[in-house]
């Protein structure tokens, strides 16, 4: 079976390990298999949150620079943090709405411009589908459902190849009963966002 490298990076809080879960039982489901790495930093303040998931043979999690197949970004700056990971065959779907951290707050950093984020990545990637996941995640009924958006959003640029009926039941089998409901709006909204 052909290899796919995923990275997932986020801040901490925006469901990341989340996702990596709806991933990794759809691959079970699948059954396709898959190797997962977690680094969490310092995430409960704030930090860089990233997982390593391949699909496919493959004896390791870890991707090293340039290997990565596919970037999904929750925070736009940590999508272009991560972008020495990828090359110019790689895919890449990011949320474009901004969680800045500390220190532009208190004005000791600048937050990157957005568009030219987005430039640096399109000229260095072979595909970007960029868009406010949050304002999606929003609509679906609660901004903690922005990882949902984007796993739809992933399925939808090909980023993964299972099908949406195993993403949706992954979804069911990984996400509380009293969300469940709100997860699969989500993922339908992210899954209609256009490539």
């Amino acid at each position: 079976m052909e290899t796919n490298r995923l990275i997932i990076v986020a801040v901490g809080g925006q469901g990341n390990l989340l996702a990596s879960k709806v991933l990794g039982e759809a691959a079970l489901l699948s059954d396709v298999p898959i190797r997962m790495s977690e680094i969490h930093g310092m995430a409960q303040r704030g930090g860089i949150v990233e997982s390593s998931i391949v699909f496919g043979d493959a004896s390791s999690p870890l991707i090293t620079d340039g290997e990565a197949d596919v970037l999904l970004g929750f925070e736009p700056s940590e999508t272009l943090r991560a972008l020495p990971r990828c090359s110019k065959r790689t895919k890449i779907v990011t949320n474009t709405a901004p969680l800045p951290p500390f220190t532009v707050a208190i004005g000791q950093g600048v937050y990157p411009d957005i568009e030219d984020m987005k430039k640096i990545i399109k000229q260095n990637t072979a595909f970007l589908m960029a868009f406010d996941a949050m304002k999606l995640a929003k609509k679906a009924g609660s901004p903690l459902t922005m990882n949902i958006v984007l796993l739809g959003a992933l399925l939808k640029s090909r980023g993964v190849s299972f099908t949406r009926e195993i993403m949706e039941e992954a979804i069911k089998r990984v996400t509380k009963p009293a969300f469940t409901e709100m997860n699969l709006k989500a993922f339908d909204l992210g899954f209609s966002v256009e490539v």
